[in-house]
């Protein structure tokens, strides 16, 4: 398996689909497209792409939605230009990508510690459940939290194979939801995290479908009932194997020779 997964990336790289116009734009706003959608946003990709590149909002779509999908481009844009600046894997950072994640969206929460902001890329001070998982009690998540962030860093400076630079990449976005440490963009934010350690190694970024996202809970389910992390890791290695093939593909589709007898006009 890791040696199918190096050739694929190393085949992936030989395309220099950085030199395809557009390319890169388009890409990342696959990834926002996905991942807002995992999270409830309605817009197609199509909408997505208008949205980022003309600014232009859906009809008929709530404007909650088209803020979730800018601000996790804003979000994803921060992110890759951390991991390219070199900024070391921090829990300030974390706060910020969330931050930004929730810019437009965040709400406002009362406590018995006083009104906290999720805008800010606050911890959460109350306990969260999502259908029957439940996550750390609010007053471990500071410390679960920075203890992820040594194991991220302290895992970054070992001399990693691209296996295990993807490894660390998914079990670090594992990890992250398991902690749920904010009170909304968990999920977003895990996943921009993820990206950033891929950025970091100059891999391609990991996509989760939206289309997959029962197969992506489910994962995530199972390795939290048996503590075994091959379960998330499994999922995410097929979801970057599918995608590459699939650009692979798409890439060598373009310089095939065409079937038809070419364009003809009609005078």
């Amino acid at each position: 398996m890791a040696t199918d997964i190096l050739s694929i990336i190393q085949q992936y790289k030989s395309l220099h689909l950085e030199d395809v116009i557009d390319f890169e734009k388009f890409n990342l706003i696959a990834i926002d497209h996905h991942s807002t959608r995992i999270e409830g946003s309605t817009l197609t990709e199509v909408e997505a792409q208008v949205l980022i590149n003309e600014g232009r909002t859906p009809n008929g779509k709530p404007l909650e939605e088209s803020l979730m999908v800018k601000d996790h481009h804003a979000a994803l844009l921060f992110t890759l230009e951390s991991a390219k600046n070199g900024k070391p894997v921090s829990v300030d950072l974390l706060q910020q990508i969330n931050a930004l994640v929730m810019k437009s969206t965040g709400k406002i929460y009362n406590t018995i510690f006083g009104t906290l902001d999720s805008t800010t890329g606050v911890f959460r001070k109350g306990n969260v459940s999502a259908g029957n998982t439940y996550f750390p009690n609010y007053d471990k998540v500071e410390y679960l939290t920075s203890e992820l962030v040594k194991l991220i860093k302290n895992g970054m400076e070992q001399p990693l194979s691209v296996e295990h630079q993807l490894n660390l990449s998914f079990d670090a976005h594992y990890h992250f939801v398991a902690i749920h440490p904010f009170y909304d963009g968990n999920g977003r934010t895990s996943r921009l995290m993820m990206n950033f350690i891929q950025a970091r190694y100059e891999l391609p970024l990991a996509i989760v479908h939206s289309e997959n996202k029962a197969a992506y809970i489910e994962a995530i389910v199972k390795t939290k009932e048996t503590e075994d992390p091959e379960y998330f890791r499994s999922f995410m290695r097929n979801e970057y194997t599918s995608l590459l093939q699939n650009e692979i593909s798409k890439y060598q589709e373009m310089y095939k020779p065409s079937k038809g007898r070419g364009f003809s006009f009609l005078i």
